[in-house]
């Protein structure tokens, strides 16, 4: 492969990242009256709504004490995730220790712990923070956090659950999946050897309940004892996006333990997974899919969406440059062309995150309730990272 094309690829990615996402995020989201980030912000980056959720709170946070650890120690970078430690330290959490769904601007809660999501992206961000700053309060705050959501893993919402569950009780992918994510920047953080077990746990999990080899997808929901579920929506629900990403995360953990086969595994997943829900239509990833081609429950099933084609770029280019899987790679540059022609808005900046089936914008927010400043600048830092890298590679 010539090296000159993942040079180029370097620098689009990181001129992205440094040149729009960053400086688009450190011009409207903060708060400087009251602490935090506004994260529901029209196309140009004005504020439609002050509300503020934690699991998108704490993202922020660990993107730029992710790249003030890893890419460049910029003083403003650290300051912006202090920004959001504050108000988080402060208001954040309920009695229990549990992070709330929901704050108003000021800090008063709206909407009760009710999801452990929050949980899993404050750990990320209290130990990410606490390596970028030696603040022990956030390391311990962090770890806190993890063991509360080790005790709740059985039941993640608790009383807030509307499922009977001695009816009907399911295990869903993103339990797994982000507990693996977590427990690798743990790692990471804390060069702890103790989340080693964890982390070989959940790509068990994943690689061995969730991934379907015989229909060549990787599940969204499995039945808890095993039984069939292909008799209902939930059961024939697939998500490529999400089964992309957790193939990432497992490649990574893999890649520790030098597990040469669990690699090679995932990314014949990946391939499976855009097989499946790439539109020779209108081109792009779906969004959702049902496993047997009935109609979804969702009806913004057919929508594109920033965060899967970004998730699905770093998976392909981590892929190739694990395996040297040339199939890999000419789908990382099928996903990059579709990718770059319809979601960046060069006007204003940023990326859209909603575009409806023939890549025309659908919702024209650059952030709001679930989407804001993660997947994008996590995904332009990686793949211009692992472009650095096959640079320095012979495939």
């Amino acid at each position: 492969m010539n090296k000159e094309i993942f040079q180029k690829y370097e620098q689009q990615y990181m001129a992205s990242l440094l040149h729009d996402s960053i400086p688009f995020c450190m011009k409207h989201a903060p708060d400087g009256k009251y602490g935090g980030y506004f994260q529901c912000l029209d196309f140009d980056g004005s504020v439609v709504s002050t509300d503020k959720f934690m699991w998108s709170q704490n993202r922020v946070v660990w993107i730029f004490s992710m790249l003030y650890n890893n890419l460049d120690k910029k003083p403003e970078w650290l300051e912006m995730a202090q920004l959001g430690i504050d108000f988080l330290k402060k208001y954040g959490r309920d009695e229990n220790g549990d992070w709330f769904f929901a704050l108003d601007r000021k800090g008063k809660p709206i909407v009760r712990a009710y999801n452990i999501f929050s949980d899993f992206f404050a750990v990320m961000a209290f130990a990410e923070y606490a390596r970028a700053s030696g603040d022990k309060e956030c390391a311990e705050i962090a770890a806190k956090t993890y063991r509360r959501i080790q005790l709740r893993k059985d039941n993640p919402k608790g009383q807030y659950n509307k499922i009977i569950t001695e009816n009907r009780n399911l295990k869903n992918l993103a339990f797994p999946m982000i507990n693996l994510n977590v427990a690798t920047i743990l790692a990471n953080a804390n060069h702890d050897g103790a989340y080693n077990k964890l982390i070989t746990e959940c790509v068990n999990e994943i690689m061995n309940q969730f991934l379907d080899r015989k229909h060549r997808v990787v599940r969204e929901n499995i039945a808890v004892d095993d039984t069939s579920v292909d008799e209902i929506y939930e059961g024939r629900h697939v998500n490529p996006g999400h089964g992309i990403e957790a193939m990432w995360f497992v490649m990574q953990a893999a890649r520790k333990n030098n597990d040469q086969a669990t690699i090679r595994e995932a990314c014949e997943a990946v391939k499976w997974l855009l097989e499946f829900g790439w539109d020779e239509q209108y081109g792009g990833i779906f969004y959702f899919l049902d496993l047997y081609g009935k109609p979804h429950i969702e009806l913004c099933w057919d929508m594109k969406l920033e965060w899967v084609h970004v998730e699905a770029l770093v998976a392909t280019l981590m892929g190739y440059y694990l395996t040297g899987d040339s199939e890999l790679f000419d789908w990382f540059e099928k996903i990059h062309d579709y990718t770059w022609q319809h979601f960046p808005d060069r006007e204003y900046g940023e990326w859209y995150k909603y575009l409806n089936r023939r890549g025309e914008v659908n919702n024209r927010c650059k952030s709001n309730k679930w989407q804001n400043f993660f997947h994008l600048p996590r995904a332009l830092y990686l793949i211009a990272k692992i472009c650095r890298a096959l640079q320095d590679t012979d495939l």
